[in-house]
């Protein structure tokens, strides 16, 4: 199972699309399969015979693990199941699952939350990456031990994300406990247990280890959005039509190149402070949520921005985007207004420093120059920043020039 998005763990192979028996050429489709992002087609690296299929349709595999058997010319297998004679090639590399960057690489391993000791002299045998997933979850890797699936009895990611969360997670170094949130049957209170999606687990795992380990911190400011409604309805009369949304994120990434500390990341113990923007759009789907990424945002036109995001979330909520237009992202916008929210804080898209939350433009009693008070448009917009990247008065700065964009919006025509 190749790794298809950078925040995959396991896929699920939706279909087949060759069978057994089947002559296989380089770049034949062989199988569909859902990541927690989208579905992806997976194509072949190799040719020869389809002789072994290891996963029926439907089933949930973990990156690295066989998945199909193909043999060359002059290859048999030594049994059904088994690996081949000679060079055999399986459908997709069976490397080892690789390793999600963390959150804080420049921290030593033994301040990370989760991390626990082990409980005999041996190392527990674990993979970075189940150690990683078990870190997220609170779980201890001790009481895997013996059960790992991975070569002499390794501990692989796919134990851990199938391992039952434990009643209390131990906390690091191991010397003390936190007692875990679970849910509880409720007696007369019929209940359905919907399993986790890949996108849900991606979800569930990212925004915990984001609000658990990074120091978010909220400023809001409430702006005049009169003008963005003026604005909008002469520009819509050339022909070309916009969104709010649109000049809100043009605004966000022309703003983030006037005040580029928040256009950043933390990481290796450095900040990376980057020269574009490349704006992450919070996007809901049917399962969950997707960021996809607009490239140097801030060289776009209002039409080019409204194109993009359109396109963006139209094959979003098709699954049809394709890995790399997830990652890169360097600052990210979610906009709740649609759905009739005023305000609210939105968790970080990590590593990234900053997310812009947008509310709804409402109609309130405002005073104005004069001393009169008369019906205004009101827009909220609250920033979330990383404090070990962005300090307030930074983030105080990057929402003026926000500001002052989105109450002069026809400065986004130069």
């Amino acid at each position: 199972m190749p790794k298809l998005s950078d925040t995959m763990t396991e896929g699920t192979l939706l279909r087949w699309c060759k069978q057994k028996g089947d002559k296989i050429e380089i770049g034949d489709l062989l199988a569909e399969v859902e990541t927690d992002k989208a579905t992806m087609e997976m194509e072949s690296f190799e040719e020869g015979i389809l002789t072994e299929l290891f996963v029926p349709a439907g089933a949930k595999v973990a990156i690295g693990a066989p998945i199909a058997l193909i043999l060359g010319k002059n290859e048999t297998a030594i049994a059904p199941g088994t690996a081949a004679q000679g060079p055999a090639k399986t459908a997709a590399p069976a490397a080892a699952a690789p390793t999600i960057s963390p959150l804080f690489t420049g921290r030593s391993r033994s301040a990370i939350p989760g991390r626990t000791a082990a409980t005999s002299s041996e190392r527990i045998k674990a993979s970075p990456l189940a150690r990683k997933i078990a870190d997220a979850r609170g779980l201890s890797l001790a009481g895997l031990t013996g059960k790992g699936t991975g070569p002499g009895g390794r501990i692989i990611a796919a134990d851990v994300v199938h391992a039952p969360l434990t009643a209390t997670a131990p906390a690091a170094g191991g010397t003390s406990s936190v007692p875990a949130i679970l849910a509880t049957p409720i007696t007369g209170n019929p209940e359905t247990q919907i399993p986790l999606s890949n996108m849900r687990q991606t979800i569930a795992r990212v925004l915990l280890a984001s609000k658990t380990q990074i120091p978010h911190f909220y400023l809001s400011i409430e702006i005049d959005a009169a003008p963005m409604v003026a604005f909008r309805k002469e520009f819509n009369t050339t022909g070309t039509k916009i969104t709010f949304n649109d000049i809100v994120l043009l605004a966000t990434a022309r703003a983030a190149m006037e005040k580029p500390k928040v256009n950043a990341a933390f990481g290796n113990g450095v900040i990376f402070q980057y020269e574009s923007v490349n704006l992450a759009v919070a996007i809901a789907v049917e399962d969950g949520l997707v960021t996809p990424v607009i490239r140097d945002a801030q060289k776009l036109s209002l039409p080019q921005i409204s194109a993009a995001v359109k396109d963006l979330a139209t094959r979003a909520r098709d699954k049809k985007l394709k890995p790399e237009e997830y990652a890169g992202g360097t600052i990210t916008v979610s906009n709740l207004g649609a759905f009739g929210i005023d305000q609210f804080c939105a968790i970080i898209n990590p590593p990234q420093a900053a997310i812009l939350a947008v509310g709804a433009i409402v109609k309130k009693p405002v005073v104005n120059e004069h001393d009169q008070i008369v019906v205004g448009q009101r827009l909220n917009l609250t920033l979330s920043g990383d404090h070990r990247v962005v300090d307030g008065a930074v983030a105080a700065e990057y929402l003026g020039a926000l500001r002052q964009l989105l109450e002069c919006p026809s400065r986004l025509l130069f």
